[in-house]
């Protein structure tokens, strides 16, 4: 038998040393030991992604490569060519003496150029309005280019927070809904807050950066209150907690099959990314032009546009120009604007497609009947946004009948918040299996009017 070959513990205790001279760790400890004004010479020969990389390191590193006078180098290299992202950064950081601003700030002010750059471009395409709605014609476009999505963070009553990612959305003319499920969610009554945000991901020499905007907030408690159920199918119902947001929630049970948003798209780009993570975006004050001539200031020159979809297609989408109401209309503090009337036969318009809620969840999908998605956008006789709102509705049959031009069954839709009503009139025509629009009344607060006209009806 062949005998081992012995070990000298001299040699092997000074190959351990060698080794341990060469290893990562030491040259780590070799590098932390090193005196700051070198480190930083160091430091001023690395790219952007590394220097970033770096200052997670530990609270030294973080210090030293969060200098001022590192990412003024950095800001330069990377920017300085650009004027349309910089602006008056440039210059101002140009004469700008290091000490005077906190470790840190040059790095701030580059990743907010980041993002500065590709926005820049992109919201010039804001400016382009469609003549059909008043809204920017290119919403859809910008968030895709932007590659802004959504996120949903769900808190129960114990603090525990749960993050969805979007499951899946769909853009219609003028708006988009937010379906998201998935992951251990909290049962339906445990549910404390949802807080809903807008997701900017930028990739940039190596950095993959992410921005959130909060652009809603719910406390779960105040709102449960309040809750409408606006239909069901077998295998789930559907929970309105506000205008633009429904929970589904599993028949005879207690947990949450999704949770859906609908969203305006009025002012949704700045929603999504203009907040930060714990401010929503807050929307400028925008007043008509103040006028005392006019005795009816405020009461005509509306446009209205309105959509009925579900989560799949368009059911209808019409406009409605120069609604007015005289001062001697206005009852019980409403200005009613009636865009079609039930006598008027050349209004009515149909439906196209059943008035249905599809849903789907994983490996389920549903379609929820009898209910739908109203977009309305009230415009001002200046064009400007004056209301608008995305809510799920349900249909109901109506009790009384308004036009006996038709022979089949009436019904109705009703939305109702602080500042709006609006009025629906159907008819199902039975031979033609189709529904038609016979009347359309929008009912505006006086006191929301006075508030933005500035008059006293």
């Amino acid at each position: 038998m062949a005998a081992s070959k012995a070990v000298v513990p001299g040699k092997a205790l000074r190959r351990s040393k060698s080794a341990e001279k060469s290893s990562p760790a030491s040259t780590r400890g070799f590098m932390g030991r090193l005196p700051s004004e070198i480190l930083m010479t160091i430091l001023s020969y690395l790219d952007t992604a590394t220097l970033f990389r770096i200052s997670h390191i530990n609270k030294r590193f973080y210090h030293l490569a969060s200098s001022n006078a590192l990412w003024k180098k950095q800001y330069i290299a990377d920017f300085g060519k650009n004027e349309k992202c910089t602006g008056k950064r440039l210059s101002g950081m140009a004469i700008m003496e290091v000490r005077d601003q906190a470790t840190g700030y040059n790095k701030r002010l580059y990743f907010e150029t980041i993002g500065q750059c590709d926005k820049i471009k992109w919201m010039k395409r804001l400016e382009l309005i469609s003549s059909h709605t008043g809204l920017p014609s290119e919403t859809e476009r910008i968030l895709r280019n932007l590659q802004i999505t959504w996120e949903l963070a769900v808190i129960d009553k114990s603090g525990c927070k749960r993050t969805l990612e979007l499951s899946w959305c769909h853009f219609i003319e003028t708006s988009v809904t937010l379906c998201l499920y998935g992951g251990c969610l909290p049962n339906y009554d445990q549910i404390s807050t949802l807080q809903l945000y807008g997701v900017r991901r930028l990739a940039h020499v190596g950095l993959k950066l992410v921005r959130r905007s909060l652009m809603a907030k719910l406390d779960m408690q105040t709102l449960t209150k309040n809750t409408q159920v606006i239909g069901q199918d077998r295998l789930v119902q559907l929970k309105l907690l506000q205008p633009d947001v429904i929970i589904g929630v599993w028949r005879d049970q207690c947990s949450v099959a999704f949770i859906m948003f609908n969203l305006h798209i009025h002012r949704l780009v700045e929603r999504s990314i203009q907040g930060s993570s714990i401010c929503p975006y807050v929307e400028p004050m925008v007043r008509p032009p103040y006028c005392d001539t006019d005795p009816e200031y405020g009461l005509h020159g509306y446009q209205l546009h309105i959509v009925l979809h579900n989560t799949v297609c368009e059911l209808m989408s019409r406009s409605f120009s120069q609604l007015f109401c005289h001062r001697t209309q206005i009852t019980d503090g409403l200005i009613p604007l009636i865009a079609i009337k039930s006598k008027n036969l050349s209004q009515h318009t149909p439906l196209t497609g059943d008035i249905t809620l599809p849903w789907r969840c994983e490996v389920l999908q549903g379609a929820v009947e009898n209910c739908c998605i109203m977009n309305l956008t009230l415009l001002d006789e200046f064009r400007k946004p004056f209301k608008c709102v995305t809510s799920p509705v349900s249909v109901g049959l109506a009790n009384t009948t308004l036009c006996y031009d038709y022979d089949g069954e009436h019904y109705r839709i009703h939305y109702q918040d602080s500042d709006i009503q609006v009025k629906m009139m159907l008819d199902w025509m039975k031979e033609q299996k189709q529904f038609i629009l016979i009347s359309l009344a929008v009912y505006v607060s006086a006191d929301y009017v006075n508030k933005h006209f500035g008059r006293n009806y």
